[in-house]
């Protein structure tokens, strides 16, 4: 059994970065997850779309070399979807994307004791219906986890894409959503006022990350604010998808993964949210600290932070 099936886009960053040539390197947001899983030690397979292209056996072999499978249904024929990142003097990300999603047919929920989505892969036609229609179907066989990571060159209006956000919301046991994608989704709003509210919905836990500054979990036992370290920024690029990472590997490693935990993780304290999210916190940072989305290993991170072990 895995311990995390992730399902969304895989595709192919090029890397703009001033004058600096383009540079292509394998992503995806949900792919970026599942890779961050792999490093971390955890079972995990992805179901995406992948052309049968160069860029698709170059997805393919740098998915493999961290330990992710790829689910059935995921290769086809045709070209990989690319995205490319232009990158500010603070080394932040803007995108633009050239992609198809879309999934399979007879998709079928493999043994796993999670559920990951997001991002493009939640929203965009015609493949976004069918993640939902997934979602459902795992609600209560499955944890579920989601990160809207929102892109507004692709989702359109604020205002519908919050409605179609806060339906995967309230399918989800646990939400991590970063302020950047809450200025837009609900201008003028208080992150941590939306966050509770998201609660409400039904999820057992949502973390808000604020960048580089803390990351606020809400949970039924309160709320928690834990500090992101302090480092030295190369780029952004799959930070929030490292931070998702990491948040799932604590909570698995806390034991509360899967349907039979659904109980124990809605009852979370606020002591075990605050050490999940410090974990997360740390796996972004590495990230942070190196070009392009490359997120620790398991090694890599206890010899950052030996407590972590």
């Amino acid at each position: 059994m895995d311990d995390v099936l992730v399902v969304g886009e895989a595709l192919v960053d090029i890397v703009l970065r001033g004058a600096v040539p383009a540079g292509e390197h394998p992503g995806g947001s949900p792919a970026n997850v599942a890779l961050g899983l792999g490093r971390l030690g955890r079972q995990v397979s992805l179901l995406t779309r992948l052309g049968d292209d160069d860029r698709g056996e170059r997805v393919r072999a740098h998915l493999a070399a961290s330990g992710v499978a790829l689910a059935a249904g995921t290769l086809a024929p045709g070209r990989t979807s690319t995205a490319t990142a232009r990158l500010d003097e603070r080394g932040v990300a803007s995108y633009e994307f050239e992609l198809d999603w879309r999934l399979s047919d007879g998709v079928e929920l493999p043994p796993a004791q999670a559920l990951h989505t997001g991002s493009i892969a939640a929203f965009l036609a015609p493949g976004g219906k069918a993640v939902l229609e997934l979602v459902h179907r795992a609600r209560g066989r499955l944890t579920v986890s989601y990160d809207p990571n929102a892109r507004p060159v692709l989702m359109g209006d604020a205002g519908p894409a919050r409605e179609r956000v806060e339906r995967f919301v309230a399918a989800a046991d646990v939400v991590k959503v970063s302020d950047e994608d809450l200025t837009w989704l609900a201008p003028g709003a208080d992150p941590a006022h939306v966050a509770t509210d998201w609660l409400a919905l039904g999820p057992g836990l949502v973390v808000v990350t604020r960048g580089g500054e803390v990351a606020t979990g809400v949970c039924a036992a309160g709320r928690v604010d834990v500090p992101a370290p302090r480092i030295q920024v190369v780029d952004t690029v799959g930070a929030g998808d490292a931070f998702m990472a990491g948040l799932l590997d604590a909570l698995a490693r806390a034991g509360l993964l899967g349907a039979d935990r659904s109980e124990a993780l809605r009852g979370i304290s606020r002591d075990a949210l605050a050490v999940a999210a410090r974990r997360a916190t740390r796996v972004a940072a590495i990230t942070c600290t190196r070009p392009g989305a490359d997120p620790p290993t398991r090694a890599e991170l206890v010899a950052a932070y030996p407590d972590e072990d």
